[in-house]
């Protein structure tokens, strides 16, 4: 079993820590992950080392969020070098911003009418996470739904349990509230998409677009020009598409000559009906990108 997608704590939305992600990977009978996070590197060197105690091959990641045509989509990075300075100015870039960012969500969320939490609240809950100035739409929700001031709060209903968007609460929250479009939305400056495509090549990675069921429902149209910007791969295999999605997926890779990934996108508390491997492919040794990084081969681009 391969997943090449998952959260730790350097994911200002992750649960745990890199070694542990080893552990669990290992428990579920994992033979390649990555862990690949929120515009930050730095969870790689220990994942690294963890991964090869439990037998485990490992393939440096990141997930990079950036725009395109005005649009906010996430590009994962594999087999990148990651200790360049390259992406220490990618995490800078996103840290400058979301001390700020999230001090306007928590203005926006108390006027959306949820006036009984404060900067202390948040503070609180991030403070063992690396990230302890941001505070994303998942730590909103998760602060609300603990507050007994909302126990029946009518906007909370659906995301307790029973409720309909009951299955991931946090996150569910995030793309009802705080998504791009949505009422407590803050916009935070990324990059460019093919500046991130450029950046992930320089340091001898490959791109991939990471669950474009998502990104792109409703926008699919935009699909072709991002595959014209140079993107290595499609996560077609992803904890967020159905098995039509996912088909339609390989087909469009195969005809660009692009690589196949899978990732369940595991977070654990965050989305606690994804488990890790959990992405839709019950036998995936045979995807393309595994071939490529087990074998000694530092350029996997140029294989392709």
């Amino acid at each position: 079993m391969i997943d090449l997608h998952m959260h730790s704590r350097y994911s200002e939305d992750g649960e745990f820590t890199p070694s542990e992600l080893a552990e669990q990977c290992a428990e579920k009978g994992v033979c390649m992950m990555s862990v690949t996070d929120h515009n930050c590197a730095k969870a790689n060197g220990e994942a690294e080392r963890a991964a090869k105690e439990w037998g485990i091959a490992y393939v440096p990641g990141i997930e990079i969020d950036c725009t395109y045509s005005n649009m906010d989509f996430h590009v994962l990075g594999y087999g990148i070098d990651y200790q360049s300075s390259d992406f220490e100015a990618i995490e800078k870039n996103v840290a400058d911003q979301s001390f700020q960012a999230s001090l306007e969500r928590l203005r926006k969320t108390r006027e959306f009418g949820f006036c009984h939490i404060t900067e202390k609240d948040m503070r609180a809950l991030s403070e063992n996470n690396y990230w302890q100035g941001s505070w994303p739409g998942e730590m909103f929700a998760e602060a609300l739904l603990a507050m007994p001031e909302y126990e029946n709060h009518p906007f909370l209903k659906p995301y307790r349990p029973g409720g309909k968007r009951s299955d991931n609460p946090y996150v569910n929250f995030y793309w009802d509230f705080y998504a791009q479009g949505k009422p407590c939305h803050v916009e935070i400056s990324y990059p460019p998409m093919e500046e991130i495509i450029d950046v992930i090549h320089r340091n001898r990675g490959i791109a991939v677009i990471a669950h474009p069921g998502v990104n792109l429902k409703g926008k699919e149209d935009l699909f072709d020009g991002i595959l014209n910007l140079g993107i290595d791969g499609i996560e077609a295999f992803s904890s967020y598409h159905s098995p039509g999605q996912a088909d339609d997926f390989c087909r469009i890779a195969r005809e660009h000559n692009l690589f196949v990934t899978c990732g369940s996108d595991y977070h654990g508390k965050t989305k606690p009906s994804i488990g890790i491997g959990e992405h839709g492919k019950p036998d995936s040794t045979d995807i393309t990108v595994c071939n490529e990084w087990l074998r000694d081969d530092p350029a996997p681009l140029q294989q392709k």
